[in-house]
């Protein structure tokens, strides 16, 4: 298979990540406070310029269909992001966490995400190389995902964690306490430790990003099946996540046609999959058709909203 990474690469890229993490933690560990609006906007831009600069980076170094692939994948799993955020949101209000112990949760969820998509996309990657018929698999999981997200379901804006899967199996393994116990996702009590409800909190985090990956992995390699595109571009944009949340929580009920831009944009990438073995796509008009897609979904949100996302904010 085609790869852009070399060890060199790799290992630049593996550095970068290493240090912003570092910095990122220091910063975290030095007060567990409520991150402003101000705040959030500037560490999303500053997340947004370092994207942009590595991936001027693999225009330069790896030419312009790569950089291409990169600009593509990272917009598209920036796209899907934000519905995932809005999963956090629930999750958040339904245990009652304080926006300061989020910081916490959602930077170690990073963590988790960082590695688990690496183990993903590493058995994508084999699976695409070893057999051609994986590609038209995962087209026909983003259509039905597509097909899903317009039929809508029983989401009714609330989370209940009895009827969570993860969240059962984890009270039935895990000794926990009722409790908060500040920013600790573990207290000692005698000899023995329990685990506190923001662990709980973590661990449906962790989860809701595993079935997420299931459908943006997918996507990703539809627009590049380059393994150092793939996840250079998917870590790219979870890093950001955490400051893209705290931006966009408040104002997340707004993007009232995000689902029907996604479910556009899905079904385009899983079609795009499934029809390469008749035609071939560029890739910048991919990228331009996701950019569009994007750009419409925003506006039409904006300019026109339905009456109880009006009624909402004017509430």
């Amino acid at each position: 298979m085609r790869t852009t990474g070399s060890p060199a690469m790799w290992a630049i890229f593996a550095a970068l990540v290493l240090a912003m993490l570092a910095a990122d933690l220091g910063v975290f560990r030095k007060a567990a406070r409520e991150m402003t609006l101000r705040e959030a906007l500037f560490r999303s831009a500053g997340w947004i310029g370092l994207a942009a600069l590595f991936n001027a980076g693999v225009y330069v170094v790896c030419g312009t269909m790569a950089g291409l692939e990169f600009t593509a994948g990272y917009l598209l799993e920036e796209a899907l992001s934000v519905d995932n955020l809005f999963v956090f949101v629930l999750i958040f209000s339904a245990f009652g966490v304080a926006q300061k112990e989020q910081h916490r949760v959602l930077f170690w969820g990073i963590i988790g995400a960082v590695f688990l998509r690496g183990v993903f996309i590493g058995l994508g990657s084999a699976l695409v190389q070893r057999f051609a018929w994986v590609m038209d698999v995962f087209g026909a999981i983003l259509v039905f995902t597509a097909y899903k997200l317009l039929r809508g379901g029983d989401d009714d804006g609330q989370f209940d964690p009895d009827r969570n899967v993860a969240f059962r199996l984890f009270r039935r393994v895990v000794p926990a306490v009722p409790e908060f116990h500040g920013s600790r996702f573990f207290v000692k009590q005698g000899a023995r430790t329990f685990a506190t409800p923001l662990f709980a909190v973590l661990v449906l985090v962790e989860t809701s990003d595993v079935l997420f990956a299931l459908d943006s992995i997918p996507a990703v390699f539809g627009v590049s099946k380059d393994p150092f595109i793939v996840y250079t571009s998917n870590i790219f944009a979870i890093l950001g996540l955490r400051s893209l949340y705290f931006l966009l929580a408040g104002v997340m009920h707004r993007f009232a046609y995000l689902k029907v831009g996604l479910a556009v944009i899905l079904a385009f990438v899983g079609v795009k999959m499934i029809a390469q073995h008749w035609f071939h796509l560029h890739t910048a008009i991919s990228l331009g058709i996701i950019a569009l897609v994007l750009a419409i979904t925003v506006a039409w949100s904006i300019l026109w909203p339905p009456k109880s996302a009006t009624e909402t904010t004017e509430a």
